[in-house]
């Protein structure tokens, strides 16, 4: 593993990062202003930069459109392909939005992901109850039914798909640390995730299929048994010849609150790996309420984990994309969410651009991983771009 010393010193106490002797902390670098966008910084190394965004914001902000163009070469859906966005009753889909966003793809030539298939939350209120009232083979067409019509609406649009997100929450006490709270796990048991990612092979062949999580990368007890559980739910359902590709690291870091280890994260990125499987990070973003109250310095910092944390995940071949949860501070959902948002109602700096879409120190971080960072292994090529 690369060990590039990066971090500011509060930032490497904050986050526990070893330094080795001959390393000297540095500031992280102010953005370079007028230069390409991140996706032409993830290219030289093979690799994509992308954001997820809403069609409503796209719409009434055309500086958020302008910052995407110039930043990111995917997308992906923040809101518009999750369920109770798309079929809010049972005898319709309703794709508009999603549409908005995969012609806004296809018109600047990005790649586009689907976000999400089969997901424990944001399910419309007729799906619950059918769920738990209806015969087994109903059930299954309830889960089928939706990841059948979503890709194969989207085939050769979407390159690739969380076809089942958020499976594991070792906290609900399951020995396997399997999520006891979801429809899907409570009528078909773990074969759910098997009958998913079945159904999405059948649906598109062409596109790569995600098992997609969070807490998989702080050193804390919480996601130390997140990774357990998620490496193990692998095994099984490579044992069974279940057709997952790839895992879908979410990203989410909470530096002020938990530490994360370089050697810890680059171990769990080798172990997915050695099974054969791709890796994306997949939404990433740096919650950084407890974190210095002068905004230069917690800037600084935040960069530094952000820097670290790439760096490990970049230089792992098998990383073939990185997407934050947002590209503006002006729109992150840190800001709104209990437990992250600052309780004087400051805007969280956890993205790229500022609320005014200013690249900040977490631009230029993010810039330098992707310059430094090593080949990535061969991606699936994306119809209508180069390869």
């Amino acid at each position: 593993m690369k060990r590039r010393a990066f971090l500011a010193g509060a930032a490497a106490a904050a986050v526990s990062v070893p330094l080795t002797s001959s390393a000297v902390p540095q500031l992280p670098p102010m953005p370079d202003t007028s230069g390409p966008g991140l996706k032409a910084h993830a290219a030289r190394s093979g690799r994509r930069y992308g954001c997820a965004i809403k069609s409503s914001q796209m719409q009434s902000d055309p500086a958020l459109t302008a910052a995407i163009v110039r930043e990111a070469g995917v997308i992906v859906q923040e809101w518009e392909l999750k369920r109770n966005a798309t079929q809010q009753r049972p005898d319709r889909f309703d794709f508009s939005g999603a549409d908005k966003l995969i012609a806004f793809a296809q018109k600047n030539g990005m790649a586009a992901r689907g976000h999400t298939l089969v997901w424990y939350a944001a399910n419309p209120k007729w799906l619950d109850a059918a769920m738990r009232t209806s015969p087994r083979r109903r059930q299954e067409g309830l889960l089928g039914g939706y990841i059948t019509a979503a890709m194969r609406r989207y085939a050769g649009k979407i390159t690739e798909w969380d076809v089942v997100n958020e499976a594991i929450e070792p906290k609900e006490g399951r020995p396997d640390g399997m999520r006891a709270k979801t429809i899907w796990g409570e009528a078909l048991g773990e074969g759910y995730i098997d009958l998913a990612f079945h159904l999405a092979r059948d649906a598109d062949p062409t596109a790569r299929r995600f098992l997609t999580d969070y807490g998989l990368e702080h050193t804390s007890r919480r996601c130390e048994q997140r990774r357990t559980a998620i490496l193990k739910l692998l095994e099984r359902l490579l044992a069974r010849g279940v057709p997952v590709q790839a895992l879908g690291v979410q990203g989410h870091l909470k530096p002020f609150q938990e530490g994360f280890d370089e050697r810890v994260f680059a171990n769990f990125l080798d172990e997915v790996r050695g099974m054969g499987l791709k890796i994306a990070i997949t939404e990433f973003d740096l919650a950084d309420r407890g974190g210095p109250l002068d905004i230069d310095q917690r800037d600084a910092e935040v960069a530094a984990v952000g820097r670290a944390f790439l760096d490990v995940a970049l230089d792992n071949p098998a990383v073939g994309s990185v997407l934050t949860w947002g590209l503006s501070d002006r729109y992150s959902w840190l800001s709104t969410y209990e437990g992250y948002r600052w309780p004087d109602g400051e805007l969280s700096r956890g993205l790229p651009l500022d609320s005014n879409f200013r690249r900040k120190r977490l631009w230029a971080a993010i810039a330098q991983a992707f310059d430094h960072a090593p080949r990535a292994e061969a991606e699936l090529p994306v119809p209508g771009l180069p390869a």
